[in-house]
């Protein structure tokens, strides 16, 4: 998969969980790890895991395993680390605290 064929992949595996505030940085300019992060939320610790667990398991079946995958103990924030593309599913409060959104936009 190229990049763009990756991020909307990403992006159609949150929608088909209902994730939502989906928004896309560009990142390229600012980090030497990836190109694209992708933050969602998710209304409940059991409703962000399952989001991530969602793009984890389409990914593996669509042979682009993660190279990581942080937080899902907590549920708070799970990160999703796909190369190009990471993803942060989070719930409302922690995306209110944390503002990557303005930390990377």
């Amino acid at each position: 998969m190229d990049h763009e064929q990756l991020k909307a992949f990403v992006v159609e595996k949150i929608e088909d969980l209902k994730g939502r505030d989906i928004i896309d940085l560009d990142v390229s300019e600012k980090s030497s790890i990836t190109e694209t992060m992708l933050i969602c939320s998710g209304n409940s610790k059991r409703h962000v895991v399952s989001i991530a667990e969602n793009v984890v398991v389409e990914a593996k079946q669509a042979g682009n395993p993660p190279l990581s995958i942080e937080g899902r103990e907590l549920g708070d924030w799970v990160l999703v680390d796909l190369g190009d593309v990471v993803l942060h599913v989070m719930q409302d409060d922690a995306r209110d605290f944390y503002q990557l959104e303005k930390l990377w936009g």
